[in-house]
């Protein structure tokens, strides 16, 4: 790509490829990293974008760069073609790099984008059928490099997560974190080998319960987490129980419901059950999801919240880009909370049944004020801003546009 496309794009984009050249938001061990789609009046100033970010760690990466996806999709002239070459260029300079995707995702990447990262040098290229495992998919985003640093986000190995699509990351230098993370990718890889193989996949060794201290990594489904990585569907729930004044939640998709293999959508209580009961004892909850989230059948059980005393529920449409409708994009999509100024919870799971559940995804909890704070004034700008409207509970609502991120 030539010089002048590469600074039109960033640009377009607010991107400087110079970690020193803008303000970033971090707290020891972790950065936030943020996705503002373009064509909104949305800005963090404070925090870069996972573009360069991306870019960052793979010109770092002297031995090995690991990369765990749901799918991936590049698009001429994007961000995600600037990435895509930086990390051509780790693998040509002999950096090993480990892909794997989802099966299930084999239809949401592109075709051309796939072949680009097959033809890599140094890369090797995995394609799992988690529900083979579990019944669920790999719905994490994220990857690693050297084993010292990592990243975990909303955000899809996809063009759109880069310009636009809300999304909300961690760049993690945090040792242990990375480490757990890395224990988690390297037990996806084997079991990747073992079914290819035909052969049975091993459980991790049972653990002690991880402490609740601190910085800490929670991961799904909790029989496939190495020793060490506490349960999600266990930890979301028990920190809502500890909420006492406030709880602000962003997500692309909230419903009681489980999306089975089959169709079906079984109800699913584990979250519900809890945000319930944080409003029953007079925690405010103020949830904040994509226009998205507006099916049929999951729109009940949104109104049925916002009849509740303590709970606000509003829903944020974004504008259309203005090179027109782009598909699978102009949404929200990160999956952020924060409990009472003190507690922040940045991860990949949207709060539905399927996820936490039986599927892979990672969430990081940080018991810090500061990044607390920060999570929740992202919260407040789109709460408080054009895009998000107050949930009307005798008003009809459009279909979701078809297919989530």
């Amino acid at each position: 790509m030539a010089l002048s496309m590469k600074l039109r794009i960033a640009g377009l984009t607010g991107l400087l490829l110079s970690p020193l050249a803008q303000a970033d938001f971090s707290i020891p061990g972790f950065e936030l990293v943020h996705t503002v789609p373009v064509d909104t009046a949305l800005g963090t100033a404070d925090l870069r974008q996972p573009g360069p970010v991306w870019i960052e760690l793979f010109d770092g990466a002297k031995n090995s760069i690991d990369i765990g996806q749901f799918y991936a999709a590049d698009h001429p002239g994007s961000v995600m073609d600037t990435v895509i070459e930086h990390l051509e260029a780790a693998g040509k300079r002999g950096v090993k790099i480990r892909f794997l995707l989802e099966e299930k995702g084999i239809k949401l990447s592109e075709a051309s984008t796939l072949e680009r990262l097959r033809a890599i040098p140094n890369l090797t290229f995995r394609v799992l059928s988690y529900g083979q495992l579990s019944g669920g998919i790999i719905h994490a985003k994220y990857m690693l490099v050297d084993g010292k640093q990592a990243f975990i986000g909303s955000q899809n190995f996809d063009w759109r997560s880069l310009e636009h699509i809300h999304e909300t990351g961690l760049r993690i230098s945090d040792a242990t974190v990375v480490s757990q993370v890395q224990a988690i990718f390297n037990q996806d890889w084997q079991a990747q080998a073992a079914l290819t193989a035909k052969q049975p996949v091993p459980l991790p060794a049972a653990g002690q319960e991880p402490a609740r201290t601190g910085n800490y990594l929670v991961a799904s489904p909790q029989r496939y987490n190495p020793p060490g990585v506490g349960d999600s569907q266990l930890e979301l729930p028990r920190l809502l129980s500890e909420a006492k004044k406030e709880v602000r939640v962003q997500l692309l998709d909230y419903a009681p419901l489980s999306y089975g293999p089959d169709k079906t959508r079984p109800y699913y209580a584990v979250i519900d059950n809890a945000v319930r009961a944080a409003a029953a004892r007079g925690v405010s909850v103020k949830l904040m999801v994509s226009n998205w989230n507006t099916d049929k059948r999951e729109l009940p059980y949104l109104k049925s919240l916002a009849v509740l005393p303590n709970v606000q529920v509003k829903i944020v449409t974004l504008p259309e880009a203005k090179q027109g409708f782009i598909p699978y994009a102009r949404v929200i999509h990160s999956k952020t909370m924060e409990i009472d100024g003190q507690v922040a919870w940045v991860g990949t799971s949207n709060w539905l049944g399927g996820y936490l559940d039986n599927s892979r995804n990672l969430e990081v909890v940080m018991r810090s004020e500061a990044m607390a704070k920060r999570i929740g004034q992202l919260h407040e700008q789109l709460w408080d801003g054009p895009y998000a409207k107050a949930l009307e509970v005798m008003a009809q609502y459009p279909d979701p546009h078809p297919g989530k991120p």
